[in-house]
């Protein structure tokens, strides 16, 4: 980048800046916004602060690491001001509901446990963050962050109070921050037009409870023994004797896994579908969708206890979709998803949607390596949100850039462009 294409960059920047940190009471601190932001994009391997603070002409290390681990602005203002600029850029297909890690050593970086990494593979010593975003084919961006809280910080005064985790903060399950973040985007006026998550929510019967009380759609991982009947099992009672309680309506035959569901229609049954273009070809497999009754324990009691009158429940189990993918030169069905979208929701749709979480994928690896989501040194519960809510900054401009008219010209700073220069 010249002189004159990183002043056009700079001003489009303190357009952005001035919209999103609005909600930031003081001027100077905006100021560090922007510095931080531009760190954030220039080049290096580590985007921690003394790092960053070298390389910007106007770093100053001291201020900037009072702005994200002092300073009382509120992250969660911004964050909202960034999803309401970037959902109707984006246009987006659906929401995902994710969660990312970060290793870390010790014991005293906030909500820090051993528990499992996705980030390594396995059980380790780290950070878990549950988010949403709203994503499409060509874009996504971060709408909202929930840093999980292990059980063991849920009553260790000590390291709560070193780290400033809120009073009102406590341990709950993942999916139930998942939850809790669609609750306060549908406050903020944004809801989902279809929700999608990989099998550790989808598999959770409650979570997808909770999507259907909330009148979401979903598409969601499941694995492959979830148990379901067929579409054409019925619910039926014995006859009732006189005596005792009436029988409750039960599907008579066993459920079976959505595997042995799938294999017993064999291959012949699935469709060849292409659901986008890749970098290699258009991408495509083999897929076959059927309308199924979820089975087991919790699917039952959620079912009664959502009935009208409990007590004479007819033993109706909850209807779905079950989308299963067969790839060519696969020995059996590798993929399946469970969906409540309706019933003559087109194959090649379902599809679409059950793989639309490549783009959070894809946009992780800019958040985590080149935005250095990850990089953050500080321990506090404050330092951690101010810092995530700067990279979605970060990272909502690089997109705005990306998805404007002239986004692959020269003048539009991908992470690229930005990085390649240390004028900024």
């Amino acid at each position: 980048m010249d002189a004159h294409e990183v002043n056009r960059a700079r001003a489009k920047l303190a357009l952005f800046v001035a919209d999103v940190f609005a909600s930031v009471p003081r001027k100077d601190q905006r100021a560090k916004g922007d510095c931080y932001l531009r760190g954030l994009m220039l080049d290096g391997r580590r985007k921690s602060i003394q790092a960053m603070a070298e390389r910007l002409p106007d770093g100053n290390e001291q201020n900037l690491q009072q702005f994200v681990n002092q300073s009382t602005w509120d992250p969660v203002l911004v964050r909202r001001r960034i999803a309401e600029r970037m959902v109707p850029q984006i246009g987006p297909d659906a929401w995902a509901v994710d969660d990312v890690s970060f290793p870390k050593d010790g014991k005293m970086s906030v909500a820090v446990a051993p528990q499992y990494c996705g980030a390594l593979g396995k059980q380790a010593n780290c950070q878990v963050a549950v988010s949403v975003h709203a994503v499409s084919d060509t874009a996504s961006c971060p709408l909202q962050w929930r840093l999980f809280v292990p059980q063991e910080w849920a009553d260790d005064a000590v390291r709560r109070r070193k780290t400033g985790v809120p009073e009102e903060i406590g341990h709950r399950e993942k999916w139930r921050l998942a939850l809790d973040t669609l609750d306060e985007l549908a406050g903020w006026g944004l809801v989902p037009p279809v929700l999608v998550a990989d099998a550790g929510y989808g598999q959770n019967a409650d979570f997808r409870d909770g999507l259907e009380r909330r009148s979401i759609g979903y598409v969601v991982a499941v694995r492959s023994d979830v148990t379901v009947h067929p579409h054409d099992a019925v619910p039926t009672a014995p006859p009732w004797s006189g005596n005792g309680r009436k029988p409750q309506p039960r599907y008579r035959d066993k459920p079976s896994s959505v595997a042995a569901l799938a294999a017993g229609h064999g291959r012949q049954a699935f469709t060849e579908v292409t659901w986008r273009a890749g970098s290699r070809g258009p991408m495509h497999s083999h897929f076959l969708s059927l309308r199924v009754w979820l089975a087991g324990t919790k699917s039952r009691r959620l079912a009664q206890a959502a009935a009208a009158d409990p007590d004479s429940w007819d033993g109706v189990l909850p209807e779905v979709t079950l989308l299963v993918e067969w790839p060519a030169g696969a020995e059996a069905p590798t993929g399946y998803w469970l969906s409540n979208l309706p019933a003559d929701t087109p194959l090649a749709e379902l599809v679409r949607l059950a793989k639309i979480r490549w783009r959070i994928e894809h946009d992780y690896r800019e958040l985590k390596h080149g935005l250095g989501l990850d990089h953050f040194e500080g321990r506090s519960w404050m330092g951690w949100h101010h810092h995530v809510t700067l990279v979605t900054a970060a990272h909502a401009f690089l997109t705005e850039q990306r998805l404007a008219p002239k986004a692959d010209t020269a003048d539009s700073p991908s992470t690229r462009s930005w990085t390649s220069s240390k004028t900024c």
